[in-house]
């Protein structure tokens, strides 16, 4: 990529983080170009779709939690490590408004732009999910996808005004429900 198209990615990537963080997932893209003072089409270039630009923000992220995963994946708490990595999940989620709709939907839709850094993401809270499953930690009826949309939830939860206040309580209830006795759901 040239200087001059990278630089105008990376203001652009800058620019839809802010605008997704103040208006949410469904920010105007017209918005996105006037604020990062390029055109229409630069914008479209650089991101043909929403979707593209959403995933394109939420990818670094993806990594990150993913990477987490994998190093909370030998720590010595099973049910401590899930724990950590559904409050990080639940943040990150939080802090791109909106996106949870856009995420649900990519997990059931291979051709999206978002799919396969939800699947990825998804997958690494399913290896946490098992180990402490297999540890006697964590219930043993619930699977990836549910762990998902108890993600999906509490993120929803933080996305409301009215219960945003509620939502350390409703995770350590959520996180409760997904352990078994005798796992802090308070990290």
């Amino acid at each position: 990529m040239r200087a001059d198209a990278k630089k105008n990615y990376d203001h652009l990537l800058e620019v839809g983080r802010e605008l997704v963080a103040e208006q949410g997932a469904d920010a105007s893209m017209r918005d996105v170009a006037r604020r990062a003072g390029v055109g229409i089409g630069t914008l479209y270039r650089h991101f043909p779709t929403r979707e593209a630009l959403l995933e394109a923000l939420l990818r670094n992220s993806f990594d990150q939690l993913t990477a987490k995963a994998g190093g909370l994946e030998t720590s010595d708490s099973p049910g401590e490590a899930l724990v950590s990595w559904l409050r990080e999940t639940v943040a990150i989620a939080h802090s791109h408004r909106g996106v949870i709709a856009s995420m649900t939907a990519a997990i059931a839709d291979p051709d999206s732009a978002l799919h396969d850094s939800c699947m990825t993401m998804r997958a690494s809270g399913t290896r946490l999910l098992a180990r402490a499953q297999a540890e006697g930690k964590a219930r043993a009826d619930i699977d990836g996808a549910d762990l998902f949309a108890l993600l999906g939830a509490l993120a929803w939860i933080n996305d409301q005004p009215s219960l945003r206040s509620r939502a350390d309580h409703l995770f350590g209830v959520i996180a409760s429900a997904i352990l078994v006795q005798g796992v802090s759901a308070d990290d």
